[in-house]
């Protein structure tokens, strides 16, 4: 007898319930509506985008975005790829239930231990974009790194470097 097996959810569903866990993370913090990130998944890897808009902008002689719309974007950007990476699992599995997360029931974001920005050029008047790569993930600890670039990848504007206390599992 053929053991019970379940057939693979059709791929526009997976996408939906990993789109919607996506927004309902980014939207339950607040100041990301504020600066007016956006976030674009594809397959595992998010891109942060920056909307321009005249508000973000700190010298007008420049002008240039201001250094703290800067830092807020990469460690906005660190602080949803690695939850987005850690609750990846249980998403998934179904544990946490996308449903949930758009009710507002998320579950505890990792707390900012340090951050570190490097400001390499000036931000210009116009949309930027981040990625963060998480280097280490622990039960207790991790480590993001992020860059933030506009026209050119391989020229990033600013990049940042956070480590993460992780929200304990059992709270």
């Amino acid at each position: 007898m053929m053991a019970d097996r379940r057939r693979p959810e059709p791929v526009q569903v997976v996408k939906q319930r990993r789109d919607a866990a996506l927004h309902a993370l980014a939207g339950g913090v607040p100041y990301i509506q504020t600066l007016g990130i956006v976030f674009d998944r594809r397959g595992d890897e998010l891109t942060a985008i920056l909307p321009f808009k005249d508000d973000l902008i700190g010298n007008p002689f420049l002008p240039a975005i201001h250094g703290g719309v800067t830092a807020a974007f990469l460690e906005m950007t660190a602080i949803i790829t690695l939850s987005y990476q850690w609750l990846w699992e249980d998403v998934e599995s179904g544990e946490i239930r996308v449903d949930e997360l758009e009710a507002g029931e998320l579950p505890r974001l990792p707390k900012t231990i340090d951050f570190t920005v490097d400001y390499l050029r000036s931000g210009l008047p116009r949309d930027a974009y981040a990625r963060a790569r998480v280097t280490r993930s622990g039960r207790r600890y991790a480590s993001v790194m992020a860059e933030a670039w506009q026209d050119n990848r391989d020229r990033p504007f600013a990049m940042g470097t956070a480590h993460f206390l992780m929200p304990r599992g059992d709270v």
